[in-house]
This record gives C-alpha cells, structure tokens and sequence, in this order.
C-alpha cells in the first residue's frame, strides 16, 4: 500500500504516457499513479489499459470525454485518491518536463520536513527553464511577480504545477469551489491553502521543455490567469478561510486498479 499518488492529466501523450510511469515506477518510494484522460484520439488510454496488467495495484485511470480542461481534470484526480485514503497528492505533467524523479524530494519536503504543500519551483533559485524561447520565459516569470504583487502571495512560482499536497490540504480548500481551468487554476488552489494557513515551501527544479508531442498552451490561459488574479483577490474580502470540519470517509485503504 502506498501513501502516495501521482496524478498525471493526458490528452494525446502516446509518445510519452508508457516512459512517464515506468519511470514513476522505478522511484525509490512506492508511488502510484492515476491518469485522467480526456478522450485521448491518439490510444493513450488504450496504452494505459496494457500497462495496467503489468501494474494492477499500482496504476489507475479515469477516463472522461473529451477536452474538459485542465482544472477539472485534477479536481476530478483529487476527488478519486482523497476518497481512497491517500496522503499525499501530486501534480504532474505526463510529457518530462517535470523531472520524475523530484516526486521523491517533494514528497520528503512535505512527509520529513512538515510542510503541507510543496511546489516544484522553476524560479527559487534563480531562471531554471530548459528548451522555452526567451518571450515565454519572461512571460513566465514576470506573471509569477504579477501574482505576488496582487496577492501577496510570498511565492516564486505560482504557475507551478509540479506540486505535492497534503490530504488535509485538499480537503479544506473547498474543492467544489475552484473556478478555473488553466495557469489560474495553479494559482487559485495555491492561493486557496495559503489564505488557509497551510505551509508552503518551494522546492527548486529544472524545467524542461517537451520533446515529445504538441504543448497544451493557448493565448486563452494566459488571459484567464491575468483576470483570474485579479477576481481571486477581490472575492477574498468576502470569503471566510476559517476551516470547516469536513468528513471523509476513505472508499478503500488498498486501492485496485481501475
């Protein structure tokens, strides 16, 4: 039984979604894995299915129909591993440009050193993105300032979503009530635990840009994390972050395969 799931959003990623979970797979903690696919037209569930024989207890899968977004896919992928009894949650994009194998360091951020999230950082120390053309880094990095100025946010990276969760995290913060889909989604969870008072830390990464299949980025993203900030901040004068007692009864403390 792991304590740990990695959750891993595809759409069209059947040149990446096989070396993504052997990989995962091979880690020295006992992750596990659930894929919420969005209708993938490439097989990428098809591919999943296979591997799920070879990883029965271990690799899960949603499937969803069609394109529903980023956001709702991870809310979906916490809704599923919360009911399950899972501690700690992760983020992860399933094309490497988040690096495999710092699941580890995040996950001992938030299990050894007690912090309730930790988010894989590409600007703590410094600008370590690898591959992106120079506009997008600075697109990147001059929205993580834009987000600290409205928010006050004191982190680096809120776009981030290479990120661990504790439990207790998700199920506070109100799930049912995340609006967004795309980069504000990032930041409206991260803003979310933090208004909360749940510790923070951020762990620095190296950022790699896909090889491998078509990027999912759009000019419409960007807008909604440009205007999602600036709602987010007025709707936090009129929303209580005093934790409500929220029950959760685990479905089953051994997950099998779906």
């Amino acid at each position: 039984m792991s304590n740990s799931i990695v959750i891993i959003p595809t759409y069209n990623e059947i040149e990446n979604i096989e070396a993504i979970i052997r990989k995962v797979f091979t880690l020295s903690h006992p992750f596990h894995i659930l894929i919420v696919d969005d209708g993938s037209p490439d097989g990428t569930a098809l591919k999943v299915k296979e591997l799920q024989h070879e990883y029965p207890a271990q690799l899960h899968m949603l499937e969803r129909k069609g394109k529903l977004g980023l956001g709702t896919a991870y809310i979906n992928g916490f809704q599923w591993a919360l009911a399950r009894g899972y501690e700690y949650l992760f983020e992860m994009d399933a094309d490497f440009s988040h690096n495999p194998e710092d699941l580890v360091r995040l996950y001992r951020a938030c299990h050894e050193e007690g912090h309730d999230i930790a988010i894989g950082s590409r600007y703590i120390k410094g600008v370590n993105v690898v591959n992106w053309p120079i506009g997008r880094v600075l697109m990147s990095y001059f929205a993580g300032y834009y987000v600290r100025m409205v928010t006050g946010m004191p982190i680096m990276d809120p776009t981030a979503g290479f990120i661990c969760y504790r439990s207790r995290v998700l199920q506070t913060i109100q799930l049912e009530r995340i609006r967004f889909i795309g980069y504000a989604f990032q930041i409206e969870m991260k803003f979310n635990a933090w208004k909360y008072g749940f510790s923070l830390t951020e762990v620095p990464i190296i950022f790699t840009d896909r090889t491998k299949g078509a990027s999912k980025m759009s000019a419409g993203i960007f807008k909604e994390a440009i205007w999602g900030v600036i709602s987010l901040k007025i709707g936090s004068f009129f929303r209580s972050y005093i934790p409500e007692k929220r029950e959760t009864t685990p479905v089953a403390q051994n997950p099998v395969a779906e």
